[in-house]
């Protein structure tokens, strides 16, 4: 019997009896075991659900509280995995406001990631949405991200789903950012373990998350040993040997050519509807505006896909700006021309988007930093060439209802020996 006092007896004789089953020793076609692993998982993810449940019970009687502590904290001192513990908490904190996905829980038929999963994404779309969903709303996509989980798609394709919606609203609303293209919050972290390594760790918008996986990616392929054998190497080992590489690569290309060197190379996938957003191959779908900044500088491959995802066209992978149009534009803006950022901080923005058929030239190009050029996306601001063939900002309304144009900070500075 269960050695513990105070468990409830329906309790103790339900794990007493699982940990006396054992798989069954006579069976030839192994459909016996086959269904035994079926009704597991149901049991598992029952189970799941009721340590949700009594996790929110303990929470709602404050056990931990009177102790000076916190839900979380005690649920890791009794056993549980941290990771679990969080992903617990974020299912009590997020399920009274979820009803279709609660009820689903409850009997079963969902696993405790893909809850954690459908949790995650109504959070992302709320974030995607800066003016709030209504409560119809809120309940439409929830259905919808349930019935995507009893379809059989896996947490990863819930999330994924999760963000095209998000990147929709995104894209019907001129208020706001989404989080994704939110380059504020991006940070970096890093400290030495006790032990002399570095652990760090990143929280970083779609398109700097897509170049710095798409750099890994290319150079994280297997390679034979030196006798010939399989590379011996895990995935994890060739991702930090990549990251080592792209570190040296990156000051080797500073020292010898930083305003020319060429930046990340990214695929575009782009619906030939119109329906669905475009989408990266790492991170999945874009807002326009995102896709409109990843096609201002670097080298670019677009791809229009029918309705059955088949490619109608491919596209030339093309250098926006190559290294002679780089160093023009640098020649004449010498910095960021919003905050004066030096030329090797700066991307070359298209006034003209490229998306929107922008030529790639000297009086359609301007040196914006990563900062500027999302505020120039995302927030308003706008680009225009004037007659002395100088790019001129012109701030949004909530800064200057007359929206009156600002030289570019070179000009902004310019001293009378300077025009001399």
């Amino acid at each position: 019997m269960f050695p513990y006092s105070g468990v409830m007896p329906e309790l103790a004789t339900l794990l007493d009896r699982l940990i006396e089953t054992t798989p069954p020793a006579d069976d030839p076609s192994g459909r016996t075991t086959f269904d035994a692993l079926d009704t597991l998982r149901l049991i598992r993810n029952a189970v799941d659900h009721q340590i949700v449940l009594h996790a929110t019970r303990l929470d709602e009687l404050g056990v931990a509280q009177m102790a000076g502590s916190t839900t979380k904290k005690l649920l890791i001192e009794m056993g549980y995995a941290p990771a679990a513990v969080h992903r617990i908490m974020r299912i009590v904190d997020a399920l009274p406001a979820l009803p279709t996905l609660a009820r689903h829980a409850g009997d079963g038929r969902l696993s405790t990631e893909i809850v954690d999963a459908i949790v995650r994404g109504m959070r992302h779309i709320e974030t995607r949405c800066p003016e709030g969903l209504s409560d119809n709303d809120k309940s439409s996509h929830e259905i919808e991200l349930a019935g995507q989980a009893l379809s059989g798609a896996t947490p990863a394709q819930v999330l994924q789903h999760a963000r095209t919606i998000g990147n929709i609203l995104a894209d019907a609303t001129d208020t706001g950012i989404p989080a994704a293209d939110d380059s504020t919050l991006n940070a970096v972290n890093a400290h030495t373990t006790d032990d002399g390594r570095v652990d760090i760790r990143a929280d970083l918008t779609q398109t700097v998350g897509e170049k710095f996986l798409t750099m890994i990616d290319e150079r994280s392929c297997p390679r034979p040993e030196p006798d010939g054998a399989d590379d011996r190497r895990t995935a994890e080992q060739r991702r930090a040997d990549a990251l080592e590489l792209i570190l040296d690569q990156a000051a080797l290309g500073a020292s010898i050519d930083s305003i020319g060197s060429p930046r990340t190379q990214l695929l575009l996938t782009i619906p030939a509807t119109g329906s669905d957003p475009a989408s990266l191959p790492w991170t999945g779908s874009v807002t326009q505006a995102a896709a409109k900044e990843v096609s201002c500088d670097g080298s670019l491959t677009e791809i229009i896909l029918d309705g059955e995802s088949v490619p109608l066209q491919m596209g030339q992978t093309r250098r926006l700006f190559p290294a002679h149009l780089r160093k023009a534009v640098i020649i004449r803006d010498s910095c960021c021309i919003k905050c004066g950022a030096p030329p090797s901080h700066t991307q070359v923005h298209h006034i003209a988007h490229w998306a929107d058929g922008g030529t790639t030239d000297l009086d359609n190009g301007c040196l914006l930093c990563q900062r500027c050029h999302t505020q120039v996306h995302h927030h308003g601001w706008d680009i225009v060439m004037g007659f002395d063939r100088h790019p001129w900002l012109v701030p949004p309304a909530t800064i200057d209802p007359q929206r009156r144009p600002l030289p570019a900070y070179n000009r902004r500075t310019m001293r009378l020996d300077d025009a001399a």
